[in-house]
C-alpha cells in the first residue's frame, strides 16, 4: 500500500510530530516453479516500497531490488520473471496494467492487493492525525468496505489471473499487523488506535484468505513471521513514519527478506 496515498495533504513534518515513535516438499515445489515463468503482481507491499534499492526505470511504482519477488527469483532462477507490482495499485490497476506477462507457460504468480481499495490512506490519516474516536470510526468504515465490497473486487482479479495463466500456482499474500500491543513505543498512537488498526489488518487478511481459497489459490500468512517484529516490538520489520514519507508503514529490507520471502518460498 502506498503512503503517498495519505500524505498528499499532510507534510512529513506534521506526520512526524503526530507520532513518536523449508523442507524437501518446499524445495521440490520451488524447483517446479523455477522451471516455468514467475510473475509478481500487486501493490507496494509486493513492489518493495520501504525496502530501498528502487529500480530507476520503475518510476512511481518503486520496484525494489530488495523485494521478496526479486529475492525469490534470484535464488530460484525461474525460466522468466516479470515484475509488474506497483506502489499504490488497486484491484482495477492489476486488471488494467499488470496482467500482460501472464500466459499458459506461467507457473507461479504472487500478489498482494486490496489495501488501497479499502481506503487505507484515509484510515491512517485519520488515525495519525485525529482522535481515538475519528480513528475508530474510519477503521469501522474501512472494515465495512472490506466485508461488503472488496470480495467481489478480489474475485475479479483472481478470475482474470486464472483465465490468463491457468496452469500457474497462485500465492496470495496478506498484510502484517502493524503494532505489537503493549509494546515499547513511547507516545504516538494510543493503544486504542493501535488495536483498531491491527483489527482492520486481521479483517482484510481474513477476507483475502477466504477469496483465495475459493479460487483454489494458496494464501501466505505474513503474521507468522512478523510476530515479534511489529512496530513497538523493539525490533520492527516495518517503518513507522519516515522519510520519504511514502515508505512509512511498509516493510523495511528485513521485512521483505526475513518476513515475506520465507513465507512466500514455503507457499510457492
Amino acid at each position: 500500500m502506498k503512503l503517498s496515498w495519505f500524505v498528499s495533504s499532510v507534510s512529513a513534518l506534521a506526520l512526524t510530530a503526530a507520532l513518536t515513535l523449508t523442507g524437501a516438499g518446499s524445495a521440490h515445489a520451488a524447483e517446479k516453479a523455477a522451471g516455468t515463468g514467475y510473475v509478481a503482481l500487486g501493490d507496494s507491499y509486493s513492489s518493495g516500497v520501504g525496502a530501498g534499492g528502487y529500480y530507476a526505470d520503475s518510476g512511481n511504482c518503486k520496484r525494489s531490488s530488495k523485494s521478496y519477488p526479486v529475492l525469490w527469483a534470484a535464488a530460484h532462477a525461474p525460466s522468466s520473471f516479470a515484475f509488474t507490482a506497483c506502489s499504490g495499485a488497486r484491484t482495477g490497476d492489476v486488471l488494467s496494467q499488470q496482467l500482460g506477462p501472464l500466459n499458459s507457460s506461467t507457473g507461479l504468480v504472487s500478489i498482494s492487493i486490496g489495501g488501497n481499495d479499502a481506503g487505507f490512506a484515509d484510515t491512517m490519516m485519520a488515525c495519525v492525525l485525529g482522535s481515538d474516536r475519528s480513528c475508530l470510526d474510519r477503521v469501522a468504515q474501512a472494515r465495512t468496505y472490506i466485508q461488503n465490497t472488496l470480495p467481489a473486487q478480489l474475485d475479479n482479479v483472481y478470475t482474470a489471473i486464472s483465465a490468463k495463466a491457468p496452469a500457474a500456482r497462485v500465492v496470495v499474500i496478506g498484510y502484517p499487523r502493524f503494532y505489537r500491543l503493549g509494546g515499547t513505543c513511547v507516545g504516538g498512537l494510543s493503544e486504542a488506535k493501535r488495536t483498531a488498526i491491527n483489527a482492520g489488518a486481521d479483517h482484510i487478511d481474513t477476507v483475502i484468505a477466504k477469496r483465495a481459497a475459493d479460487h483454489g489459490f494458496a494464501y501466505a500468512d505474513i503474521n507468522a513471521t512478523f510476530a515479534g517484529h511489529e512496530l513497538c516490538s523493539g525490533s520492527p520489520w516495518l517503518n513507522s513514519v519516515t522519510l520519504p514519507v511514502d515508505e512509512s508503514y511498509h516493510p523495511n529490507a528485513s521485512g521483505q527478506s526475513r518476513g515475506y520471502l520465507p513465507v512466500f518460498t514455503s507457499a510457492a
